[in-house]
């Protein structure tokens, strides 16, 4: 782990949060599991002691988080474990007090609000740990782990499973050591966190989209439910504001969620959507500023890689002038999400999904995802060749309202939605491109304010060029793929 924060604890001193993105698969092994051979290192046999926090419902598991205190090697320290798009992030705090810290007590204020955190239960884990290497490079970790569940001061249980955790490898290695594994004799986990199996939980799954003839309020709930939980996952991980992903997947789950309401405005009470809408249209714009930071500084970080050692000194200053923006953002953002009108726009969400307010219609799903679908394909037959950045932007946005839409009617329609929803993406993801492009041009143009040198000069107008050259290449791109997104329009919806 690296150190990317510090924050205060109770007593006033520095207390140093690190964190890191993890990756991991999970296989079920029986006691006598031997691993097979593989290039690397063995790594010393330890004891790993975590006791589990929640609250009395597991309001935190059931959320996909974890908060344990953990002692290893006479170490001990706090962790937190929260969702990261379909990966997790780690959090830790070190330290020895006996409740967990206000730190991470304040990244979970939406699940704790006045709740109490106590101690559910007890894992003793004897962990057998192997390095595995390609070359000099240490790709993952294997871990093999043998559990004892303590609670009530006795063990309730036992149970194997081994963790292929990446380390400086990538999917393809994951899967390489994966069916070695299962050649061994590894099989099939079930996915639960080691609390979940310890607590003898279900691993927490979404729900099932309604059956095909269900009424629209289903369809509604169902869509409202899936968004709203996609947000509150990632709200901790936003307030950290260490991994772009968090705050990037909470917008997109505000996105999603004013698209939802949007294709379903016809059944929906009008003054009840409306204040609706306003709320996320503020939060969308609260998140949006950040996201474009993260977006430039991801960009001129790999700009600044393919330039020569003396161009990339002239860029450094200007990205660490784009962090130094995103972190001024970033309070802004955490001052907003702590404050009322936020937690009041997560109080009505969250009663949205068990009842929204709607009018008797006879419009189904299907009626509402052909609307948006009509709107985006008359969109594009009004696109020509000299069609400005902006007609280009708003079919992005259209785009994405009929895929939203697809989904919602996507188990009433069938594989035509599943294909109509594929192309939507495609064209999203190339227009997502142009967009991007269009910022970062305005970036290299606040790039030559702050840096007037002629060298500065030479570099920027190289970028520009690639960034116009992005632009030019989209347009070129998207006519084929606007003419199949339009035949699987037409095949799904009429």
């Amino acid at each position: 782990m690296s150190r990317l924060d510090t924050h205060l604890a109770p007593d006033g001193h520095p207390s140093p949060i690190s964190s890191q993105r993890e990756r991991e698969r999970k296989l079920a092994v029986a006691p006598a599991f031997h691993l097979p051979r593989l290039p690397g290192v063995s790594l010393p046999r330890k004891l790993v002691i975590s006791t589990y926090y929640d609250t009395t419902a597991y309001d935190l598991a059931h959320a996909r988080i974890t908060l344990r205190y953990r002692i290893e090697r006479g170490k001990k320290a706090w962790q937190l474990k929260i969702p990261l798009g379909d990966d997790r992030q780690e959090i830790e705090v070190a330290g020895t007090q006996a409740n967990p810290p206000d730190s991470l007590r304040q990244l979970l204020m939406l699940y704790l609000s006045h709740r109490k955190l106590v101690p559910v239960v007890t894992l003793r884990v004897w962990r057998r740990g192997f390095l595995v290497h390609h070359g000099r490079v240490p790709v993952a970790e294997i871990a093999l782990d043998t559990v004892a569940v303590e609670k009530n001061g006795g063990i309730i249980q036992r149970f194997c499973e081994l963790e292929i955790e990446e380390r400086q490898g990538d999917e393809a290695s994951l899967r390489a050591l994966e069916q070695q594994m299962r050649e061994a004799g590894a099989s099939d986990h079930d996915g639960r966190p080691k609390l979940f199996r310890a607590l003898s939980l279900p691993a927490p799954t979404p729900a099932a989209q309604p059956k095909p003839k269900a009424p629209m309020v289903a369809y509604l709930q169902w869509a409202l439910t899936q968004h709203v939980g996609w947000l509150l996952a990632h709200d901790p991980g936003t307030r950290l504001g260490t991994e772009p992903e968090s705050l990037h997947q909470l917008r997109v789950a505000t996105r999603r969620l004013r698209a939802v309401l949007h294709t379903t405005r016809p059944i929906l009470l009008p003054a009840w959507v409306t204040t609706l809408e306003q709320e996320l249209i503020w939060l969308s714009e609260l998140l949006g500023p950040a996201r474009d930071l993260d977006v430039q500084i991801a960009h001129f970080t790999e700009e600044s890689a393919n330039l020569d050692a003396r161009d990339r000194k002239l860029l450094a200053p200007f990205i660490s002038h784009l962090h130094t923006q995103r972190a001024a953002v970033q309070q802004m953002v955490i001052s907003e999400l702590t404050g009322a009108r936020y937690v009041e726009l997560i109080r009505r969400l969250q009663q949205a999904t068990q009842a929204p307010s709607v009018m008797e219609s006879p419009l189904t799903v299907r009626d509402l995802a052909r609307r948006e679908f009509t709107k985006l394909r008359k969109a594009i037959s009004r696109l020509t060749p000299s069609s400005s950045d902006t007609a280009l932007h708003k079919i992005r946005i259209k785009a994405k309202r009929a895929r939203y839409a697809a989904e919602l009617a996507r188990s009433s329609v069938g594989k035509p939605a599943s294909r109509f929803i594929k192309s939507t993406r495609a064209v999203q993801d190339l227009l997502g491109l142009h967009q991007d492009a269009i910022q970062a041009e305005r970036h290299v143009r606040q790039f030559l304010k702050y840096s007037t040198s002629v060298r500065a000069g030479f570099v920027a107008g190289r970028m520009v060029e690639r960034q116009r050259q992005r632009c030019r290449n989209v347009r070129k791109d998207m006519k084929p793929l606007f003419k199949t997104l339009l035949k699987r329009g037409k095949k799904a919806w009429g």
